[in-house]
């Protein structure tokens, strides 16, 4: 079975703004200017959980405009820093290692 026509397109598709015209989803330039890496990640999360298999053409663009939609909407009530979607910010937040304690008895 050929993979469906829509996920071929999004492949092939350079930047943020293509997936949302692609999936006719509509969107704010100013969250998407922000967001962009965030949201297509997150999307890309959702596509992860899901099984296409027994899908057809129009079912996985209905689901792959779905996912986009949640994607977008969880950046419109959070921000990039709170949802850690990133190496960078997972490790910005991780706790600091304690100091290294030398007894003083050991010390001559």
């Amino acid at each position: 079975m050929s993979e469906p026509a829509i996920l071929e397109q999004l492949k092939k598709a350079s930047c943020a703004e293509e997936f949302f015209a692609l999936l006719g989803v509509e969107y704010d330039p100013k969250v998407v200017n922000v967001a962009r890496l965030h949201i297509l990640r997150r999307m890309g999360q959702y596509l992860f959980s899901e099984d296409f298999s027994e899908s057809d053409d129009a079912k996985v663009a209905e689901r792959c405009k779905d996912f986009l939609e949640r994607a977008y909407q969880d950046f419109l009530t959070s921000t990039p820093i709170d949802e850690r979607l990133f190496k960078v910010h997972k490790d910005a937040v991780k706790p600091a290692a304690p100091p290294s304690l030398v007894q003083l008895n050991v010390l001559k």
